[in-house]
C-alpha cells in the first residue's frame, strides 16, 4: 500500500511547515504545491487577484502527475507528501484520481482548521511569500470544508507549529495502523 498525502487548508495554515515534518518523519519524498503554479498563477495571487478555477486545473492535474511519478519512482517510496490548498471539493476530486486504476494507492486529505483572522495574522508577519494577506479573504469566500469527506482528516492548526506537526504525525500514524 503506498499512500498520498496531501496537507491543505488556507494560506497561513502551515502546510509547508507540516509537510516537511511529516515526510522526514515517515521518511517520504516531499513535493511542495507552490513550486508548480504557473509564473502567471503567482504573479495574479501576489497582485491580490483570486485564482479562478481555470487557473487551477493545469496545477492540480500536475500535482496528482508528479505526486503518482514520486510512487512509481526507482525503490518506490511507501508515499508522498505534498502540499495543495485544495479549497473545494471538485479540486480534491482532482486529486483523487491519482488513486483511479491503482488499488494500492490511497489519498489522504489533512484539512488544517483555523478560523480566518488567526492565518491573516499569520500571512501579514511573513516576509517574501507571494501570497499576500489580502488573499487569505478570497480563500475563506470559496473554501469547501472537507468535513463529510471519507478520505479527509482535519487537524486544528492554532496551536505552535511545533505541536501541529506533533498532532499531524498522531493523526497519520492512527490512520497507518488502520492498514496493518
Amino acid at each position: 500500500m503506498q499512500h498520498i498525502w496531501i496537507i491543505t487548508g488556507p494560506a497561513g495554515c502551515g502546510k509547508t511547515t507540516v509537510a516537511k515534518g511529516l515526510a522526514r518523519e515517515l521518511g517520504l519524498p516531499y513535493i511542495e504545491g507552490d513550486d508548480y503554479h504557473s509564473k502567471s498563477n503567482k504573479e495574479k495571487m501576489a497582485s491580490n487577484i483570486p485564482l479562478t478555477d481555470a487557473d487551477r486545473w493545469d496545477w492540480l492535474i500536475q500535482l496528482r502527475e508528479e505526486a503518482m511519478k514520486s510512487l512509481t519512482a526507482n525503490n518506490a517510496p511507501a508515499g508522498v507528501v505534498v502540499t495543495c490548498s485544495a479549497l473545494k471539493h471538485k479540486y480534491r476530486d482532482v486529486i483523487r484520481v491519482a488513486a483511479y486504476g491503482h488499488p494500492s494507492v490511497q489519498i489522504h486529505f489533512i484539512y488544517l482548521r483555523a478560523d480566518e483572522s488567526v492565518l491573516l495574522q499569520r500571512v501579514k508577519q511573513r516576509k517574501g511569500h507571494y501570497m499576500k494577506s489580502d488573499m487569505v479573504h478570497s480563500q475563506f469566500e470559496m473554501l469547501e470544508e472537507p468535513d463529510a469527506e471519507w478520505d479527509a482528516l482535519s487537524v486544528d492548526c492554532t496551536a505552535s507549529p511545533a505541536e501541529v506537526e506533533r498532532r499531524v504525525i498522531a493523526v497519520v500514524h492512527n490512520k497507518l495502523a488502520e492498514y496493518k
